[in-house]
């Protein structure tokens, strides 16, 4: 049975008869013929599962920017409320590090989280990236979302003396994977 006729009865849902090819005009048409088909069926079903593929990455990126960018929205509306009313533990001399490192966690998250929905916005105009180099991206992206701001937010959490606590290491893993992501992105861009 040929691939063709199998995709269509998956399609139609029943069996389907079987269709009867034109007598070729010459020998060679028919081989030549055959192959050009399988081929070109080949083709459409792999740029078929590129596209879902493309699809799907897109809407993992806008799903992810749209609640990360809610919560990081949400975290700077309560840095705010903590400055608006005067917060001790949050405001004092002695708490500097960890306003700042808040600051930049809820700044930075904000960002990445926008960034996301420009990469998903991105990838369907961008068919020809290599699947390999488009789920790279996506990951180091992904990371660099996560990396970034908890580093900042759990650096100002646990500081000693005004130096920011051990969670500051995830800083500059996050930014590599920034970094790189985006230069696969521009890359990608050429094509």
């Amino acid at each position: 049975m040929s691939r063709r006729k199998r995709h269509l009865e998956k399609r139609v849902g029943h069996r389907v008869a079987d269709e009867v090819p034109a007598p070729p005009t010459d020998p060679g048409d028919q081989e030549s013929g055959d192959q050009e088909s399988g081929d070109q069926e080949s083709g459409d079903q792999e740029s078929g599962d590129q596209e879902s593929q493309i699809t799907a990455l897109a809407r993992s990126h806008l799903r992810y920017g749209w609640w990360l960018l809610l919560f990081f929205i949400s975290l700077g509306v309560t840095l705010e409320a903590l400055h608006g009313f005067k917060v001790g533990w949050y405001l004092d001399v002695s708490n500097t590090t960890r306003r700042h490192l808040w600051t930049l966690a809820h700044a930075h998250g904000t960002l990445l989280s926008m960034l996301n929905l420009v990469f998903a916005a991105t990838l369907p105009l961008i068919p020809a990236w290599p699947t390999r180099a488009r789920r790279l991206a996506s990951c180091l992206l992904f990371g660099a979302t996560v990396l970034l701001p908890v580093g900042f937010f759990l650096g100002g959490s646990f500081f000693h003396s005004g130096d920011p606590g051990l969670g500051i290491v995830l800083v500059p893993a996050g930014a590599a994977f920034l970094v790189v992501a985006v230069l696969l992105t521009a890359l990608s861009t050429r094509r």
